[in-house]
């Protein structure tokens, strides 16, 4: 019988998956699982004693996800993860083609196939959504899990929008697959997957592909570089909306400013950013469906 871990946050969006334990394991052990549920400990490694599970079934956001992507590697294990939907944006959850529903995203897992995704690693910290620092990037992290459960998506928006007040260019030195260029940027975004905070900004991004679509915002004044981005937004391409795709990127600035990788706290200047094509063995609905 296959062995599986059902790894659960009951913080993540508004709660919901606690009251859904218990049938999410029926579904499994319906199709030939034996699974033990278990509540995630961010101060504990999941795989510890779970070294040779055939499949770790994660319930949360993707901060979440984050989290246990970071403690498998940390292993050097290779273990499949499924992915219930269960945060406020779900993001990484989106690009593989989950449901929202908790109960069908676990039948599309305990019922799929093992497919591989990349997965994106910055100064070997890993990640398979995004990487950011600039405006706006690090307001998941600062946004309260009240706010969110309350609100949504809605409260990224709100608390963005206080960011305006500290607006402010960071200058860099930027080497993406050989090609080299400075740029004063208010935002860089280094996408994975397709969407932020549930929003499509990467129009191109693909975590089949071997590469990030990367959207760098040049500092102007207030009001251009607003104009800018929401034209882009709205489809268009503003010249300082500089977009490019690559596989390895190097950051370097005189200044060391905070970075995020899929909501949470990021890495430190100088950046290595890489795309590991395949990186991660997911569990996917079956094609057909």
């Amino acid at each position: 019988m296959k062995q599986a871990v059902f790894l659960y946050n009951t913080r993540s969006g508004k709660g919901k998956i606690a009251r859904n334990i218990e049938a999410i394991c029926t579904v499994f052990r319906a199709y030939g699982y034996e699974i033990t549920p278990q509540l995630i400990d961010f101060c504990a490694n999941p795989f510890d004693g779970n070294e040779t599970i055939d499949l770790m079934v994660v319930a949360g956001g993707d901060g979440t996800v984050n989290y246990v992507v970071n403690a498998m590697k940390r292993k050097g294990l290779d273990i499949p993860v499924g992915v219930v939907p269960a945060g406020t944006a779900n993001d990484f959850a989106g690009a593989l083609g989950m449901s929202r529903e908790p109960l069908e995203a676990a039948r599309q897992i305990a019922s799929g196939s093992v497919d591989r995704v990349d997965v994106g690693c910055v100064n070997g910290l890993w990640f398979v959504n995004i990487f950011s620092f600039g405006i706006f990037t690090t307001t998941s992290q600062r946004t309260p899990d009240e706010r969110k459960h309350k609100i949504g998506k809605l409260a990224y928006i709100i608390e963005g929008v206080k960011e305006f007040r500290s607006m402010h260019a960071v200058p860099l030195e930027v080497e993406a697959d050989g090609e080299r260029f400075d740029l004063r940027s208010l935002m860089v975004l280094v996408f994975n997957g397709e969407t932020a905070g549930g929003f499509h900004l990467a129009r191109r991004s693909s975590i089949k592909d071997g590469l990030f679509d990367c959207i760098l915002l040049e500092k102007k004044n207030f009001f251009r570089s607003t104009l800018a981005m929401c034209r882009y937004l709205a489809g268009g391409s503003p010249k300082i909306v500089r977009h490019l795709r690559a596989r390895r990127i190097d950051i370097r600035s005189t200044v060391n400013e905070p970075t995020d990788v899929d909501g949470q706290k990021g890495a430190e200047f100088p950046l290595h950013i890489e795309c590991l094509a395949g990186g991660l063995q997911v569990m996917c609905a079956r094609q057909q469906e």
